[in-house]
């Protein structure tokens, strides 16, 4: 009677902790016989001539080590040590342990996977080394350093948010991964902060950010009689302030979207006034700029007409009225890893890697490419692309 209730405790505890768990009963068994089988080769060592293996009750529990000769295994003989059991059943338990952790980890990051590209606010609960561990909720996220702000100064127990932009494989297992950087981290932003944004009343048309510097956001109106920059500066500005909190102080512009690329390219370049624009060749823009506008319209070592540039998709020379090019910036415009369509995310892990340019990216082969840290295959794709 003892032995029939213990055969239907361990049958019924199994069978209950995969149905709750998601877990195959089979495959279950399989893992702590190999657990088990790990456990007595450690403990009791074993002869080199022959091969071993473990078989579970899924009745009983009980575990047997069987050994036999290469290809023998029909002759295999039982050589379980007296009081092996004791182990066995402690090594199940860990097994049992660790398996309903790693279900109910994939179960959250289930439930994570569809909330990819929300913005989330979480907390630094540690670093493992350069890369930030964050609380976001019923899991952590692990922001990498491409995903970080440079210059942003992390501390433990900080509150900051964050935009989920993946679940990836990594070392540890998968993780989620959350990102500073992001540009769908600023749309999300002004989503929160602006009812009209999310209502649609405003469309967000583009973005062109470097993190933790500068932002360029284009808006525009679904809706007559609704002022789409006006509803995103808000009243003496503390919509748009929320937003420059949350990112830690990066300087947001709000420019008026508009088709015609001429007045687009005005607004964009704003601060700078007196603008004249003429389109030339597959958009690239020509722009004459009175000399006391030129460093408004070029910015702190070309980042207001990198921007611009970025956000308006059209390649940028700016001369000032006396006919002299008195920026580069239409080089390093075209040059910049900006305007060549790369991510981010990827521009960010260049950067750190000493790769400021394409003619650096040029000069390097895909080997030397794959090595600077924070590259990943998609980077890799993106990187292949804009090299053609």
């Amino acid at each position: 009677m003892a032995m029939l209730k213990a055969r239907t405790e361990f049958a019924l505890a199994l069978n209950q902790i995969c149905h709750e768990r998601g877990l195959n009963p089979e495959d279950l068994v399989a893992v702590i016989e190999e657990a088990v089988l790990a456990a007595f080769k450690k403990d009791f060592g074993v002869d080199e001539e022959l091969e071993y293996r473990v078989s579970v009750d899924q009745d009983t529990g009980q575990a047997t080590i069987f050994s036999f000769k290469e290809g023998k295994e029909d002759k295999a003989k039982e050589v379980t040590p007296p009081g092996f059991g004791r182990i066995a059943a402690q090594v199940a338990k860990q097994v049992i342990l660790q398996k309903i952790r790693e279900a109910e980890k994939n179960i959250v990051l289930a439930e994570y996977e569809k909330r990819i590209g929300q913005p989330m606010s979480g907390m630094v609960l540690r670093f493992e080394g350069p890369a930030a561990i964050v609380d976001i909720g019923k899991t952590e996220g692990v922001m990498p350093t491409e995903e970080q702000i440079r210059g942003e100064r992390l501390s433990l127990g900080q509150r900051l948010t964050v935009l989920l932009v993946d679940i990836r494989e990594t070392m540890r297992g998968r993780r989620a991964v959350v990102s500073r950087t992001a540009d769908d981290l600023v749309k999300s932003l002004f989503r929160r902060e602006v009812p009209e944004v999310s209502s649609g009343a405003v469309e967000i048309k583009g973005i062109a950010r470097e993190p933790g510097q500068r932002t360029k956001i284009a808006v525009a109106s679904t809706q007559p009689g609704v002022d789409p920059v006006g509803s995103c500066v808000g009243q003496k500005g503390v919509r748009v302030q929320a937003v420059i909190n949350e990112l830690g102080g990066e300087k947001i512009d709000i420019v008026p979207f508009n088709n015609d690329p001429v007045k687009f390219i005005i607004a964009a370049l704003s601060p700078a006034e007196n603008v004249e624009v003429t389109l030339k060749g597959d958009r690239e823009a020509e722009v004459i700029v009175p000399e006391d506008q030129l460093s408004l319209a070029i910015g702190k070592e070309g980042q207001n007409v990198r921007l611009a540039a970025k956000l308006t998709g059209y390649k940028i020379e700016i001369n000032d009225k006396s006919g002299s090019k008195r920026s580069s910036s239409h080089q390093g415009v075209g040059n910049s890893l900006i305007e060549a369509g790369l991510s981010t995310r990827t521009i960010n892990a260049l950067s750190i890697g000493g790769i400021e340019s394409v003619v650096q990216l040029k000069k390097m082969d895909s080997k030397e490419i794959k090595k600077i840290k924070g590259i990943g295959p998609k980077s890799v794709k993106e990187i292949e692309k804009v090299l053609g």
